[in-house]
């Protein structure tokens, strides 16, 4: 059965450098990371799906053309240091990153899915990973400022704490919108921060506030 899931995420990889990812050692973390880890047993056979698959509470674990993508824009900006993650979800976001970057800071409102997410990495021996339960539009102030931050819930508005915790040359990319969301980059140029519209995505709400 691993042979097959292999076989499933390397054929995943494959099918998203024709949709158009060209970072390599994106696709060799996305062919890397059991996808299959991070969804419940009624739904592995669809793991390798590129498509978004429920994880309870809610939440979902993301599209893997979308994970790749996000991780992808960080990459090609030269980030290799610290990067925040706002939604820690399921962890598989969390698992690539963890493969591509120097430490990885994850935030998750949602306590049962921290602790599940946790179990996963630890499984999977990534432990260049902080957690923290809390509030993800404040982002983690104690670790800042971070070279790149991913937000994998779409902002209703920009969330200003998140900018104030970039590093000079950092960038963020987050869904932005309620109705219709666009994946946006922020870049902090020497505190001057631009922005630039990349795709029409959709995500589940990010809300404020932890909750157990």
């Amino acid at each position: 059965m691993l042979n097959n899931y292999q076989r499933s995420a390397d054929k995943l990889a494959a099918h998203l450098r024709t949709a158009g990812i060209q970072d390599e050692a994106v696709l060799q973390s996305i062919a890397e990371i059991p996808r299959h880890v991070f969804v419940d047993d009624i739904l592995k056979h669809k793991s390798y799906e590129n498509t978004a698959l429920p994880i309870g509470q809610g939440q979902t674990i993301s599209q893997p053309y979308i994970v790749a993508k996000m991780t992808e824009v960080l990459k090609q900006l030269g980030v290799t240091g610290n990067v925040l993650e706002v939604g820690t979800g399921s962890g598989y976001q969390t698992a690539v990153l963890a493969k591509l970057f120097d430490n990885v800071f994850s935030i998750e409102r949602i306590k049962s899915l921290q602790w599940q997410a946790k179990r996963r990495l630890h499984q999977l021996d990534l432990y260049n990973v902080s957690m923290k339960h809390g509030d993800g539009w404040q982002g983690w102030q104690s670790k800042a400022p971070f070279d790149g931050i991913i937000v994998t819930a779409a902002a209703s508005v920009v969330p200003e704490a998140l900018l104030g915790q970039l590093a000079d040359g950092g960038a963020m990319v987050i869904p932005l919108g309620v109705e219709e969301q666009i994946l946006t980059l922020f870049i902090n140029h020497q505190g001057k921060i631009t922005q630039q519209a990349l795709a029409p995505v959709r995500f589940v709400p990010l809300v404020a506030g932890p909750i157990t």
